[in-house]
């Protein structure tokens, strides 16, 4: 006769059925150094994440006895900031491997939540000066509103016969496209196209070129690599520059630009789970890429709380499978007028 088989879960084993919260761990009780060297982040910016996610993560279960909306943060942390579900990580605040993965993923999701809350463009007219006149104090180049670009993440194989994840290094990535202020901010974030697009085809087909081709701010523009086309709303560099304002402009371009690669390395840095060193994202491209953005918010939340964007030295592994490009060379006219006329006033 067969003899039935119970899956159990660790928690329930441990604790119960019920619906009381469980207070594995205190905040109260470790220090701010502590925290920060285990969830990235010190007691006050944890506190904050606990009344914006509270609520999100009180829902009710049936599985057990609910884990504190503050254990499933510390738990979601410690992934993030560490790359790893580590059984030691679990065991600091009494929860399984099993419940860990929930905790992240119940994270993950209230943050996505709030992604436009924390990941939007300025709207009103004295922050977009604001934003410009940082822009033009990095290098002298006026009108930016935004640097872009694209970074790959790496991800698990979704499945053998899905190609459409596999870059031109024959890794399997997401390619998010992001942008950036003068100080690291994210002004946009997409993070979920496919490793195999290139980066002028993500821009193509993004809400971001949707939304400056027909509403955004129409005196001013991104900067973009050459991997990217020259258009109205977005300056690139010159490919064979050839007199001194051309020189000029794009040694403006480029000491711009970089802000969004600083960016990029601070925010693998902060948030271990996405610079590779602990191996791929374990999960589905959809898991993967609000497992990305999730990161972006908390990345925008850390700056409006004063935990500097350049503060975190990049340490360890930060090797990512980026792509090789070709110069883009734009057939919009009035674009290229458009730069020149920047060259004209600004870099001649």
């Amino acid at each position: 006769m067969a003899v039935p088989i119970a899956v159990l879960d660790c928690d329930l084993l441990l604790y119960g059925r019920g619906h009381r919260t469980l207070d594995r761990f205190k905040l109260e009780d470790v220090t701010d150094e502590y925290l920060v060297s285990t969830y990235g982040f010190p007691r006050q910016f944890i506190y904050y994440l606990v009344d914006l996610l509270g609520a999100s993560l009180s829902r009710p279960t049936q599985r057990s006895r609910a884990i504190s909306p503050e254990t499933q943060i510390l738990a979601a942390l410690g992934f993030y900031t560490s790359g790893s579900f580590q059984t030691r990580m679990g065991d600091a605040i009494g929860i399984s491997q099993a419940s860990m993965s929930r905790c992240v993923a119940n994270v993950t999701e209230a943050l996505v939540e709030r992604a436009s809350q924390f990941i939007h463009f300025p709207e009103d007219e004295a922050t977009v000066q604001s934003l410009k006149d940082d822009f033009y104090g990095l290098a002298g180049m006026p009108g930016v509103l935004g640097v872009v670009d694209c970074t790959h993440v790496a991800i698990k194989a979704p499945n053998a016969e899905d190609l459409s994840y596999v870059n031109r290094k024959g890794l399997h990535s997401l390619n998010c496209l992001m942008v950036c202020d003068a100080r690291g901010v994210l002004l946009s974030a997409e993070t979920h196209w496919p490793g195999s697009l290139p980066d002028c085809t993500v821009l193509e087909q993004a809400a971001l070129a949707s939304q400056f081709e027909t509403e955004l701010h129409k005196d001013g523009w991104l900067l973009g690599d050459s991997s990217f086309f020259l258009r109205t709303w977005l300056m690139t560099p010159l490919h064979i520059p050839e007199t001194p304002a051309e020189y000029r402009y794009n040694m403006a371009h480029s000491a711009t630009h970089n802000v969004i690669e600083r960016t990029f390395r601070t925010i693998r840095s902060r948030f271990r789970c996405l610079d590779g060193s602990k191996g791929t994202l374990q999960y589905s491209p959809e898991k993967s890429s609000h497992i990305i953005l999730a990161c972006c918010v908390l990345h925008n939340i850390s700056l409006e709380h004063g935990l500097d964007v350049w503060s975190s030295p990049a340490t360890g592994h930060m090797e990512q499978p980026e792509e090789e490009y070709e110069q883009m060379e734009s057939m919009d006219s009035e674009a290229c007028r458009i730069r020149q006329e920047l060259l004209l006033t600004h870099f001649s």
